[in-house]
């Protein structure tokens, strides 16, 4: 089997799934994560970039799914709280949104983080 032949190793789908998020085209980042996905379904950062592929494909569920699996391996992974809240906050349950990026916040109080809390707890207070 020639180089051209050969399957991309996992690494290699990981880096360009990776990129494809970054460049804002999840489906096709989800095609190339798939099979790492397979092979590797417990991994935090394998888990963290298909929850970021399913948020921005709309495929909330799915990346809330992702994004607790992160969290049960590693409750202070800041990120993942942060994105497990926007995927809330983009199925409307606004309360659990807001206490997910209250411990974002307090883990690392980013401008992204401080703005995303805020933009909820307006929206509860609106209501």
């Amino acid at each position: 089997m020639t180089g051209a032949d050969r399957p991309r190793d996992v690494v290699e789908q990981f880096r360009l799934a990776e990129s494809l998020v970054l460049q804002r085209r999840p489906l096709e980042a989800l095609r190339e994560l798939a099979p790492v996905l397979d092979a590797e379904p417990d991994a935090p950062s394998v888990q963290l970039l298909a929850g970021r592929a399913y948020l921005q494909s709309a495929q909330l569920r799915r990346a809330e799914e992702a994004f607790l699996r992160v969290l049960d391996q590693n409750p202070s992974d800041h990120y993942a709280r942060f994105a497990l809240g926007r995927t809330l906050q983009r199925l409307s349950r606004l309360e659990e949104a807001r206490a997910q990026l209250a411990m974002a916040v307090a883990m690392n109080p980013t401008p992204d983080y401080l703005e995303a809390f805020n933009e909820v707890r307006m929206r509860i207070a609106s209501r």
